[in-house]
């Protein structure tokens, strides 16, 4: 059975049209909100007269489309090229998935145009999502405000995909010319300024048709977009992109500090540094000294420096001065050094006696007969002492691992347990949140993972994993970088996972990162959800 009106098939059954007829060179594509009956939900439906031939190229793009899932595009549910007949039945349809939010063009339309942090933000996830559809070979095509959809909770969708034709380039140019609306609220065709130098130039650059200026690819407009780190009023940003913590920079404060130089100021306190000399005392008046003044005299400027102390008598003349007394500080040098060495060489002939006469006196006392062990192997026997070299094919050493989340809303997945999952105990684990709907992450994104850093490069041949959910389904990746996309990461392995799983390489790789990408969940009492038990790399070789 079929519908009458549209020549479907009876699943899908029309609501209302969503959008004007769009004319094509092969025929007509008319959009719907349509029920599916089966699954019980809403979804999109486009309808293309005639079908057969006529729409082909269309339809297969619509399935190569099918393979993707990411959040950013619509996705494809169901497809059919129909025979090009005009009866009931003829026409090929495309069943995306309906997407609930407020439409860009109605958002402009209705708020003016939006923030620089926002604009980067929509903008970026719709790349992201563009940038996966071009890493298949697909150009998507329809990128225009009244097709990107602002989804609940800062996400992004595109209605309508794929378009009935595109191309790369043309993608581009389009997530251009979107920015520019976003940031100014006018269309491309009327002038208007971007405050923002670096937004400005990036518009430029995608509309550019000149190789050696233009963008190359719909990737470097998403590294592009990322929003820079911004350096607090109190720290300049460094040259080597380090940011220094609390203490450290406390640190630093109180080392320049006692850089600070003398500015001439006679009343200011001298600040000692540890590398240099404790500055000379400034010239003072000469005067003549009273009896039990302190202090000794320098033989060129007569002046008075603290640590000695003079002693003055009176004669018929005046004053006159008689060599320094030695301080209480001289006096406990002068006393105590010879103690003290008196005291060291008490200790040396202590121990000289203890040790070394003792074992003359057992020399004397007649000598040991050692027999040869002639049981003993041409090989010396290993040092207990000595640390044991590795096992071959251990694991490598893991130094860290964080949640890899490029295409989440910005809420954590139990970071703080990443850790469980290298500790040895397969008993502890993480786990993602839970998601409702469906195992593909309830259609929100494309998956989740952890990140895993071998601390430098190593060659790798695969992993073992452990989980106490089996049925959900990884993929890993090596490469990239924890600021890199999920494209930059290649695929070395995947698999449905059944609880204890070795997932090796078909050749090895050499990374620094390995990424363990959950693609599917499991049913748990809540919804879907998935974890990673025990993670273990392992070498080449």
């Amino acid at each position: 059975m079929t519908s009458t009106t549209t020549g479907l098939p009876d699943r899908y059954r029309p609501l209302d049209q969503v959008a004007p007829d769009e004319e094509t060179p092969t025929g007509v594509i008319r959009s719907w909100r349509a029920r599916d009956r089966v699954l019980n939900r809403d979804v999109a439906l486009r309808v293309h007269t005639p079908g057969g031939p006529a729409a082909r190229e269309w339809i297969n793009r619509a399935l190569t489309a099918g393979g993707l899932a990411t959040p950013a595009l619509a996705m494809v549910y169901d497809a059919a090229e129909g025979t090009g007949r005009s009866e009931p039945g003829g026409a090929a349809y495309v069943v995306n998935e309906w997407i609930e939010g407020i439409r860009l063009s109605d958002r402009l339309a209705a708020e003016g145009p939006l923030s620089e942090r926002e604009a980067r933000a929509v903008v970026r996830r719709l790349a992201e999502g563009v940038a996966e559809a071009h890493r298949v070979g697909l150009a998507v095509g329809g990128l225009t405000p009244e097709h990107v959809v602002l989804r609940p909770g800062g996400l992004v969708g595109l209605l309508s995909v794929p378009a009935a034709s595109g191309t790369e380039k043309g993608d581009i140019t389009a997530l251009g010319a979107l920015l520019e609306l976003c940031l100014t609220g006018l269309p491309g065709s009327q002038p208007a300024e971007i405050s923002s130098p670096d937004l400005a130039a990036l518009v430029r650059r995608a509309r550019s048709s000149d190789p050696a200026t233009g963008l190359s690819s719909v990737t470097t407009m998403v590294s592009l977009l990322v929003e820079r780190p911004r350096t607090g009023p109190q720290e300049s940003a460094r040259p080597d992109g380090i940011t220094d913590s609390g203490w450290v920079r406390r640190l630093r404060d109180r080392r320049d500090l006692t850089d600070v130089e003398d500015d001439g100021d006679e009343d200011q306190p001298v600040r000692l540094v540890r590398s240099t000399l404790p500055p000379v005392p400034g010239a003072a008046p000469s005067r003549p000294l009273s009896a039990g003044s302190t202090g000794y005299r320098d033989d060129a400027e007569d002046d008075l420096v603290l640590g000695e102390t003079f002693v003055a008598e009176d004669d018929d003349d005046g004053v006159v001065e008689r060599e320094p007394e030695p301080s209480a500080r001289r006096r406990l040098a002068v006393i105590g050094l010879p103690v003290l060495a008196l005291a060291l060489v008490v200790v040396i002939g202590w121990w000289f006696g203890t040790n070394v006469l003792s074992v003359a006196g057992s020399v004397e006392s007649g000598p040991t007969r050692l027999t040869p062990d002639t049981s003993v192997s041409a090989d010396p026997a290993p040092d207990p002492a000595a640390p044991a070299p590795p096992a071959a094919g251990a694991p490598l050493p893991i130094t860290g691992a964080t949640v890899f989340d490029p295409f989440g809303d910005g809420e954590p997945e139990n970071d703080g347990d990443v850790p469980l999952t290298f500790d040895g105990d397969p008993g502890t684990a993480w786990s993602t949140l839970n998601y409702r709907g469906t195992p593909d992450f309830g259609n929100l994104k494309p998956g989740v993972g952890v990140l895993y850093d071998l601390g430098s490069e190593q060659a790798v041949s695969g992993v073992s994993l452990r989980t106490t959910r089996p049925g959900e389904t990884v993929e890993v990746r090596t490469g990239g970088s924890p600021e890199a996309g999920l494209e930059s990461f290649d695929v070395a392995a995947s698999a449905e996972l059944t609880g204890e799983d070795l997932l090796s390489f078909a050749e090895p790789a050499t990374s620094r990162y390995v990424l363990v990408w959950l693609t599917s969940l499991v049913p748990v009492d809540e919804g879907y959800s998935g974890d990673l038990a025990e993670v273990a790399v392992l070498p080449a070789g």
